[in-house]
């Protein structure tokens, strides 16, 4: 999909969306998304928190580590 055709896509899911509440938080997600610099979220993050987050990555390359999609939605069902 190139750019014309995500934008269109994109466009197409907003005019489709009736719920005003979950309008106001695509475009809250968009604009603060859109104004972010790269990096600015890694670099927010405490140095603790930064060698976590990279021992998450290493452990989530182990498949017996991870847990089933479906799993997850079941378990986690009621914020769905």
């Amino acid at each position: 999909m190139n750019t014309i055709e995500l934008k269109q896509s994109f466009h197409h899911l907003i005019d489709s969306i009736d719920n005003e509440n979950l309008l106001i938080n695509f475009y809250d997600l968009i604009k603060k998304r859109s104004s972010a610099k790269e990096g600015q979220l890694w670099n927010n993050l405490t140095d603790q928190e930064q060698k976590e987050l990279l021992l998450s990555w290493e452990e989530s390359k182990n498949p017996e580590n991870l847990i089933d999609h479906e799993e997850m939605k079941i378990k986690h069902k009621k914020w769905l």
